[in-house]
């Protein structure tokens, strides 16, 4: 990210539109392949099914997705005001926002906590860098300064994560990868700009997946 803003700084607005579209669309692909892998980690295909649809319902009731959108929404509203704060202050409220806000922070820093696996903040790392290049050279050196709100932000979550997980199972642990997984494809679809999808709705699937996981042990079923 903090590469990005400095190429947004000097080169920002000489790098063609055509150039973030291909690097967004060779990442999108990049996502689909980790999803996938992901999703094949389940034990049980019926147990992620039943996990998703569930996590997908609770998410809806929740209204999660929404929650998210309006807080980008309102992160353009504080762009477009003509009341709007200085120019640092601006870049660094918006940025943050989008950086720390989503489906692919809350996923990659559970698998960072859960597994060790850095492989999604990787990926959302360069998808910052890329963003950040647009909004340096929009808005300015504000925006290096979200560098700390996504140290906190995804620090925090990590932290959380691997507390949660020291209280799974294997078994627990490779469903909620693999509902982690469903969720990233849906990501992968967005960014390659075939459909959007509420991906945000799919996070309660990362809590409902291990649930069931030790339910059905319990069981005898896995």
């Amino acid at each position: 990210m903090l590469a990005g803003a400095a190429i947004g700084l000097t080169l920002g607005r000489v790098i063609p539109a055509s150039l973030h579209q291909t690097i967004r669309a060779a990442i999108g692909l990049f996502v689909a392949v980790i999803g996938i892998q992901m999703a094949l980690k389940t034990h049980n295909p019926l147990i992620l099914l039943v996990s998703v649809l569930i996590g997908v319902l609770l998410g809806e009731l929740l209204r999660l997705d929404d929650g998210v959108r309006a807080i980008g929404s309102w992160a353009e509203r504080r762009m477009s005001r003509g009341d709007e704060p200085g120019r640092v202050s601006l870049a660094f409220i918006t940025t943050s926002l989008i950086f720390c806000v989503g489906p692919l922070t809350v996923l990659g820093s559970f698998l960072d906590g859960t597994r060790g696996d850095v492989t999604l903040l990787a990926i959302k790392s360069t998808l910052d860098g890329v963003t950040a290049i647009v909004f340096a050279a929009t808005l300015g050196w504000g925006v290096i300064l979200s560098a700390v709100s996504v140290l906190v932000v995804q620090g925090s979550l990590t932290l959380v994560a691997f507390l949660v997980h020291a209280g799974l199972s294997d078994l627990e642990t490779a469903e909620l990868t693999a509902a982690g997984g469903i969720a990233v494809l849906g990501i992968a679809v967005g960014l390659l700009e075939l459909r959007q999808i509420k991906v945000a709705n799919f996070l309660p699937s990362l809590v409902v997946a291990p649930v069931l996981a030790a339910v059905a042990h319990a069981f005898g079923a896995l």
